[in-house]
């Protein structure tokens, strides 16, 4: 025996063949397989409760959870991740999602990321170009992070002015707009090489339950469905999109079960029906709507009823794995954990680096949004034609109130900024968003002998905030020239048809302050048209 050709001929297998490379799908166990299908909810204070499971290969994916941290250190804590997930068994990298939406699911200063415009602000524009070129953009910096999927966007047409969750999540209850829009945010993700996962398959916008808390149950007719709340999801799935998250509301026309645990709407209807070939992801399923206390017995029914992905929160992965094994065929978990391998293998993580070096895209991104958010604002009354808002006095008055979260307030500053340079004396106070009394003696003296006032009401979707109400119905009473600005849901405008003069922002952000600013003061005109009806 030639040793000499042994020794290099090993050599030559370690170069071509390395000792770390992944498992083909063929030799993964069937726990690893079920552990594709699974992802976890983790931020950088809870990241170590899964780093066993992680570390055997028993996690497919991790939905990142926000917090109040740096680019960097997001970088890193997805760095880490992927660390223990390349020393699993199986070297399966982690795909890595994110919830960023905008509107009320985000706020400045989450993960590093720039403050993104809500769904019904870009649909008040409705500029198809411009909405997408913004999200490749984002899906650039996402991608800087190593975020590689985005529950987004929200296709749910919101009909129902008292949903209570949707809100300015929505593009509105226009089913084409929403069809448009939502298309515009699929491709910019997508052309930008991340997964877009549009949400709340079948529709998620007529019910007036919140499905954190609660069960919720479609109301409308078997004929509205299909006209109007299931065609943005036929339009996403002809823009090709990779991912589709269920809703845990029942349809009692189609199934008895929830959308998230019913063969009948995931793989009759989705699949079968409208041809979605791409992953169905299940909504957090430590949802109350989702029924079930058991995480991971609502894990196997969903996998069972088609999902290829459940979000199972915090649950241990084990414990999941073992009720699926044992309540859910063979046959269906190949064909979801195939399904999630192979979206790895197509977004090249088995062979790119996990931690690119990130490229500044900060610019770019806030030209995008500054632009559509100019289209966007809406001049919804104007009846005594205060706007633009015209005066003899040299040193004008003004009094703006707003009521918003603390973590607003740096984004309102910007509304004052337009005034002070046109040399208007400037009142300003941020309240609480369920004020108090000493709040109302506080906006009651800044308006007191004021040439303008403007008042900043802001409510998340339907839920009428009465203390504010009772503020902002008295401010509107006692003095004559005065601008409501709804600053978040415009459902809140219907509160205060006494209002004669009101403008919708669909959101709080530096862009929608100073141009409602400016077109108070006739800087510019309101381009926007309300995307919802009361």
């Amino acid at each position: 025996m030639n040793i000499k050709k042994i020794i290099i001929a090993l050599c030559l297998c370690f170069i071509f063949y390395p000792l770390h490379a992944q498992k083909n799908f063929d030799e993964l166990t069937l726990e690893e397989k079920i552990g594709q299908t699974l992802f976890v909810y983790a931020d950088i204070n809870n990241a170590e409760k899964f780093k066993l499971p992680i570390q055997k290969g028993l996690v497919g994916g991790v939905l990142i959870q926000w917090g109040n941290y740096s680019k960097e250190e997001t970088k890193k804590f997805i760095a880490k991740l992927q660390g223990w997930a390349k020393g699993s068994p199986n070297k399966i990298p982690l795909l890595i999602a994110i919830d960023y939406e905008g509107g009320t699911v985000y706020s400045p200063r989450t993960l590093g990321l720039p403050f993104l415009l809500s769904n019904m602000l870009i649909a008040a524009a409705n500029n198809y170009e411009d909405t997408q070129t913004m999200f490749y953009i984002i899906a650039q910096e996402l991608k800087n992070l190593g975020i590689h999927i985005n529950f987004s966007p929200v296709i749910d047409v919101n009909v129902n002015p008292n949903n209570p969750i949707i809100g300015v999540r929505s593009f509105g209850s226009n089913k084409e707009i929403v069809a448009s829009m939502g298309s515009a945010i699929i491709n910019g993700l997508q052309k930008g090489g991340v997964v877009s996962v549009a949400k709340h398959f079948p529709g998620h916008g007529e019910t007036n339950i919140d499905t954190h808390k609660t069960l919720a149950i479609f109301n409308d007719t078997e004929q509205e469905f299909y006209n109007i709340h299931l065609y943005p999801f036929k339009q996403a799935i002809d823009a090709n999109v990779k991912g589709i998250m269920t809703a845990h509301i029942r349809y009692p026309f189609l199934d008895n079960k929830l959308a998230t645990y019913s063969p009948v709407i995931l793989t009759d209807l989705l699949k079968k029906q409208l041809g979605f070939k791409g992953l169905i992801f299940t909504d957090g399923l430590d949802m109350k709507g989702a029924l079930l206390d058991d995480i991971s017995k609502a894990a196997a029914l969903s996998i069972k009823a088609g999902a290829d992905v459940a979000l199972i929160a915090r649950e241990n992965p084990q414990k999941a794995i073992k009720t699926i094994k044992e309540r859910v065929p063979n046959i269906r978990i190949n064909d979801a954990a195939q399904k999630v391998y192979n979206l790895k293998k197509e977004l090249n993580l088995f062979s790119q680096t996990l931690n690119p070096e990130s490229n500044k895209v900060d610019k770019a991104f806030e030209f995008f949004a500054k632009e559509i958010t100019k289209r966007a604002v809406t001049l919804v009354k104007n009846e005594d034609n205060l706007i633009p808002y015209k005066t003899t006095n040299a040193k004008p008055k003004l009094c703006a109130v707003f009521f918003a979260p603390t973590r607003f307030a740096n984004q309102l500053t910007y509304f004052v900024k337009p005034f002070l340079e046109q040399n208007f004396e400037v009142s300003y106070y941020n309240a609480a968003l369920t004020p108090k009394q000493k709040d109302f003696e506080r906006a009651k003296s800044c308006a007191a002998a004021k040439d303008l006032v403007v008042i900043g009401s802001l409510q998340w979707a339907n839920k009428e905030i009465q203390p504010q109400k009772q503020i902002i119905d008295s401010l509107i009473k006692s003095n004559k020239n005065t601008v409501l600005l709804s600053l978040m849901s415009p459902y809140d405008i219907k509160n205060y048809p006494q209002a004669k003069t009101v403008m919708a922002l669909y959101g709080i952000n530096k862009f929608s302050a100073t141009i409602a600013a400016e077109i108070i003061m006739g800087k510019r005109q309101a381009q926007g048209n309300l995307p919802i009806s009361f």
